[in-house]
């Protein structure tokens, strides 16, 4: 936020005023103070604050109702309640009405103070985020889904780089989707209505990969019957992209490192000298310049095509994503199959977000394909789960939470590391589900099938 943050005091008790003012002094903030519900309104209207400060219990109207105004009028103001009210269904509903924080009187200095400095903080990094979102978000991108800070990086990248003829270099894990960020960047490209070529030199013979990328004269070799354009041919004007290119034969990075160099080749079985105009993209897993060093990668060809290097982030540190692309692949494949789902049971959610993924978004895909062939119903459930998420949440990931942090072997039999009373796995139980939704109580309670009142008690209960 721009300048010194405005707070409004809503409070109709003049000594509890007069006293956070005192606290409030040297703070760097704008202070105002309105002692009515009705005063508190018109000065949010006229000019919202950063922060209000909103007692409950006003004279002529409910600060509940005034939450719920802000709120309605979708106003840039984040809201603490104080008030003497001290119930946890009140903080509940405050919370749940909008409210950032909530204090009970009394409050003391360095409370409020605190409060304070840590609310407008959050608000401004809200402020600066939807600022963001407002300039770069994007949900979708080309064939990728998500808006995940690591895939708007990405998005960023691929705006920035796809208008030049600059060499692109992708790494990133198996199934995270490089073909897809090399076909992005060529939709982006002027070169968008011409050809895209997708070679994966992992796939293909050695003995065939020259002819595969550089094409061939008839009678070339034994088989060649007719001459045949290779990508080269194929490319030209638009991208040619050599996937897993770590995979190609070191005699044949030598041809192609002239290739990259000049734009001309020559087919197989052929003198003939031919010159394309093309865009290259190439892609990796393994780490680029440990393929250099490892002698599975020419240190020239590789200094060459990494020019604008991509890194895809693995789905495990997507986890914002996860959900949003396991319901398009569940929509999208429903409809092909004629099934009936519509979407994902909470513990079903939690299973899927909480998954590591090694395969990335290609596991993610043939798991949700795999439950639409194999059943339907409207909703998934743990029981349509393949391995091994079937088993993730009841077996290995309660399992391990309610073992002891540091279990003791020389105290702890096998049977006391593994069983805890109904009270600590009710509560470790709980504390897994706040966690996996990032602190949002209203959505773990959500996910547990309880009120969001009730995690507020236990809570309480537990004295955090």
């Amino acid at each position: 936020m721009a300048g010194t943050p405005n707070v409004l005091l809503v409070e109709d008790s003049a000594p509890i005023a007069a006293l956070f003012q005192s606290y409030l002094t040297s703070e760097p903030i704008n202070l105002t103070h309105v002692s009515s519900g009705e005063a508190a309104m018109s000065a949010i209207a006229d000019q919202p604050p950063h922060l209000v400060l909103l007692d409950l219990k006003l004279p002529d109207i409910d600060g509940r109702e005034i939450l719920r105004w802000i709120r309605e009028q979708e106003l840039p103001t984040a809201v603490v309640v104080i008030t003497s009210l001290n119930s946890v269904d009140v903080a509940v509903d405050v919370m749940q009405a909008g409210a950032q924080d909530f204090l009970e009187k009394p409050v003391s200095a360095d409370r409020l103070k605190t409060t304070i400095h840590n609310t407008l903080e959050k608000h401004q990094l809200q402020d600066l985020v939807e600022e963001l979102k407002t300039t770069f978000d994007r949900d979708r991108y080309h064939g990728f889904i998500g808006g995940s800070l690591p895939m708007q990086a990405v998005y960023r990248i691929i705006d920035s780089a796809a208008p030049s003829k600059a060499s692109v270099f992708i790494t990133g894990e198996s199934g995270t989707g490089k073909e897809v960020c090399a076909e992005a960047i060529h939709q982006q490209s002027k070169r968008s209505d011409r050809s895209f070529v997708a070679i994966n030199c992992g796939a293909i013979p050695h003995n065939l990969m020259e002819s595969e990328i550089f094409g061939h004269i008839k009678g070339a070799f034994t088989g060649a019957s007719t001459t045949r354009q290779g990508a080269a041919s194929l490319a030209d004007g638009g991208t040619l992209f050599l996937d897993e290119i770590t995979e190609m034969s070191l005699e044949l990075q030598i041809k192609l490192l002239r290739f990259v160099q000049t734009g001309t080749f020559q087919k197989v079985g052929s003198n003939a000298v031919e010159t394309v105009n093309i865009r290259f993209i190439c892609a990796t897993n393994r780490e680029p310049l440990e393929a250099v060093a490892s002698g599975r990668l020419r240190e020239d060809l590789y200094y060459r095509l990494h020019v604008v290097p991509v890194n895809l982030p693995p789905l495990r540190e997507r986890s914002d994503d996860i959900l949003e692309i396991a319901n398009h692949f569940l929509v999208t494949y429903a409809a092909e199959e004629n099934r009936n789902f519509k979407g994902f049971a909470a513990a079903v959610e939690v299973i899927l977000c909480r998954y590591d993924w090694p395969g990335n978004v290609r596991q993610l895909q043939n798991v949700i394909r795999n439950i639409v062939v194999l059943h339907d119903e409207e909703i998934v459930t743990q029981e349509h789960l393949p391995p091994p998420l079937d088993s993730t949440l009841n077996q290995k990931d309660i399992a391990h939470l309610i073992k002891p942090s540091h279990p003791d072997p020389a105290t702890d039999s096998p049977i006391d590391q593994t069983i805890q009373s109904l009270a600590t796995t009710e509560r470790l139980a709980i504390e897994a589900a706040i966690e996996a939704c990032q602190g949002n109580i209203p959505r773990a309670a959500a996910l547990l099938e309880v009120s969001p009142s009730t995690l507020y008690r236990k809570k309480q209960s537990w004295g955090n």
